[in-house]
């Protein structure tokens, strides 16, 4: 069994944002950061999630039972009910129910911001690294 724990963290609305993803499994613990398009906290989470997906299928585990752990309530109860009324979400649940259906089996649960410190931790790193990257640019 493989045990992620994801998060997104964004500044401003919309803004620069990261993700942080922590990967455990086989007893041993895979921390990443991911950069994330600018948007708004709520798409970040939701592209964080996809990039999750889109990484567990490049390491070769859709066929490992997941559990994956965020504290996104918004992101958790739209994908659970697999309908969104937000345009801003749609697009986000389309690809994330199409690389579902290559998982066997993956379960997204909602757990407390508390519980979720070490993808908080690595979701600011990435976002640190995103506000970098853009005042380069910005100089250029």
């Amino acid at each position: 069994m493989i045990k992620v724990y994801i998060d997104a963290s964004t500044k401003g609305n919309p803004g620069p944002s990261g993700g942080g993803l922590l990967i455990v499994y086989e007893n041993r613990q895979e921390q990443l950061t991911v950069p994330l398009s600018n948007g708004s906290n709520h798409q970040a989470e939701f592209e964080v999630f996809l990039k999750t997906l889109e990484i567990l299928k490049k390491k070769k585990l859709t066929q490992e039972t997941i559990l994956c752990y965020s504290d996104s309530k918004t992101m958790v109860s739209v994908i659970d009910k697999n309908f969104t009324s937000n345009p801003s979400f749609t697009a986000y649940l389309a690809e994330i129910q199409q690389l579902l259906s290559e998982f066997s089996l993956l379960i997204l649960q909602w757990i407390p911001e508390s519980q979720n410190k070490g993808a908080d931790n690595l979701a600011r790193q990435a976002l640190q690294q995103q506000i970098k990257k853009e005042k380069k640019t910005s100089k250029r």
